[in-house]
């Protein structure tokens, strides 16, 4: 079972932007994350969500807490690199 955490790919399952993914950019507490689309790639929004309110897929990527929606757009559009190997 996947985890709430940072760089989690969620799926949103209520609200406008149902079914829409989204990136867990932050968790504000038990109740509630900060989540992106970005809003430039698939229409959701920066916002604060409640976490009973997405629902966690097996994909992350590496991205810091709190990472702009330039970060994240970059991290998307890069397949994530395999740990302990150089980069040319």
């Amino acid at each position: 079972m996947p985890a709430i955490e940072v760089g989690r790919i969620c799926v949103k399952t209520s609200g406008r932007e149902a079914g829409k993914r989204c990136v867990i950019l932050d968790v504000v507490d038990k109740n509630f994350v900060l989540v992106t689309g970005p809003k430039s790639v698939n229409g959701v929004k920066r916002r604060r969500v409640n976490a009973n309110h997405v629902k966690p897929t097996e994909e992350k990527i590496k991205i810091s807490k709190g990472a702009t929606d330039e970060e994240v757009a970059k991290a998307l559009g890069e397949p994530e690199k395999a740990e302990g190997k150089e980069q040319k």
